[in-house]
């Protein structure tokens, strides 16, 4: 299985267990989520839970994003100061798990530009094609914007806004399994999403989106209802404060611990072999 081990087992055990108490409609802090349907199944035969702000409430969810592995990850592939965006809580119940119809993630953040975000998708138990894996499309960041066709009922609404060859590479769409504690990082154009859970397994997840320090607010962008129940700048103001706390900020870390990272621009740019740690 592909994935970047990013949680140890006592973080695997743990996370689990906020995120049941998070999960029930009546939770006493239910205010503090920036949105909280409850159910975002399309189908009422189906279950998919979704919350954003989990890191909000538990103090688990709260660390998670000081991981050395994601803190780390996310400065490289970002390539300098990255800031949290929010985190999502995806939950597939047995038997009755709904789908994720095929979408990009920056379709639903269009208020905040330019485009510098990463998707950090987390599996709290280990992840297949019976309980609701994630599927990408190879290439498909290069579609340019196209429209939102929903996250949720068709899964292949998206069919809708594909020319001849966008919809032809979905056939060459690759299965994402991962080992529970494991994390797959994803550009935020990356057309992906997932089927139902028909199994007896559950399919518990967070999602830790991130941004680059430079991205700033723009709220007449907005395609999605993403940014109804969060905090949103003025426009042109940058992400920042107790909302979008830095990840990794290179001018206040050991500076022999940021001598040794290579970003992934810098290997674009033949920036020649990354240096050995110590």
């Amino acid at each position: 299985m592909p994935g970047i081990g990013v949680l140890d087992l006592e973080q695997v055990d743990v996370l689990p267990e906020e995120l049941a108490r998070l999960a029930p409609r009546d939770h006493s802090r239910r205010d503090l989520f920036h949105e909280f349907p409850g159910n975002e199944s399309a189908d009422p035969t189906r279950t998919l839970f979704h919350a954003l702000g989990a890191w909000r409430i538990e103090s688990g969810f709260r660390d998670l994003p000081g991981a050395p592995e994601l803190r780390m990850a996310a400065y490289q592939f970002l390539g300098g100061r990255a800031r949290q965006l929010h985190d999502h809580l995806c939950c597939k119940r047995v038997e009755n798990g709904g789908v994720v119809a095929w979408h990009r993630d920056y379709s639903y953040w269009t208020w905040t530009c330019p485009v510098g975000h990463l998707t950090c998708w987390i599996a709290f138990d280990d992840v297949t094609m019976e309980n609701g894996s994630l599927y990408q499309v190879p290439g498909s960041r290069r579609y340019g914007l196209l429209p939102i066709t929903g996250l949720k009922g068709d899964m292949h609404a998206v069919g809708e806004v594909l020319d001849d060859e966008q919809r032809e590479a979905f056939v060459s769409s690759v299965l994402i399994e991962l080992e529970r504690g494991c994390a797959l990082f994803q550009h935020s154009l990356m057309r992906h999403g997932s089927h139902e859970n028909g199994s007896l397994r559950l399919r518990r997840a967070v999602v830790l989106n991130v941004v680059k320090d430079a991205v700033r607010s723009d709220p007449g962008a907005c395609q999605g209802g993403d940014s109804e129940g969060l905090p949103v700048p003025s426009r042109d103001e940058p992400l920042a404060g107790q909302f979008h706390p830095a990840l990794f900020a290179a001018e206040k870390e050991p500076a022999e611990e940021v001598s040794t990272v290579v970003t992934i621009e810098d290997l674009r740019e033949g920036a020649g072999d990354a240096p050995s740690r110590s």
